[in-house]
């Protein structure tokens, strides 16, 4: 993997942790912003070194989630099986389809297959087989249905 494709990696894997955090604890955007450029992209914690993320493609994921969730949020729901609704996802695997979501729309200089297979591999960081599968078919059908 180039360095751009693991820079873009980092920023979506901190993207969705950033998403994570806002829901869980309402922190205003620019604050997010803020506290994500100073302390987290290529920071190291604990004796963790985080990659070094592209930071205007972070900055779009998280800024273009936050002003189209309403939008992003509808499309996944009518992705979802009869009876499930958003609320039923748990909160880590709501951030990854709305980030992934949100690339789709927005991200026209990204291919289909990068988006959908980066989120999945994100989803890797967190879940088992069964829910990357669920992560890559709603990507996957709400790719058909914006980009053809």
């Amino acid at each position: 993997m180039n360095t751009r494709a693991q820079s873009r990696s980092a920023a979506r894997l901190a993207a969705v942790q950033a998403l994570y955090q806002q829901e869980m604890e309402g922190t205003p955007l620019a604050r997010l912003l803020k506290e994500f450029h100073d302390h987290r992209l290529g920071a190291i914690i604990e004796d963790i070194e985080f990659a070094d993320a592209e930071v205007d493609f972070f900055d779009d994921v998280v800024s273009g989630v936050n002003a189209r969730r309403a939008e992003i949020d509808d499309m996944i729901a009518a992705k979802l099986a009869t009876g499930w609704t958003l609320d039923r996802l748990d909160r880590p695997q709501k951030q990854i389809l709305r980030a992934g979501t949100y690339e789709l729309l927005a991200r026209k200089d990204v291919p289909v297959a990068a988006i959908i297979g980066e989120y999945v591999d994100v989803a890797d960081a967190f879940y088992e087989k069964r829910e990357k599968g669920f992560v890559n078919g709603l990507l996957d059908a709400i790719a058909k249905d914006v980009r053809g």
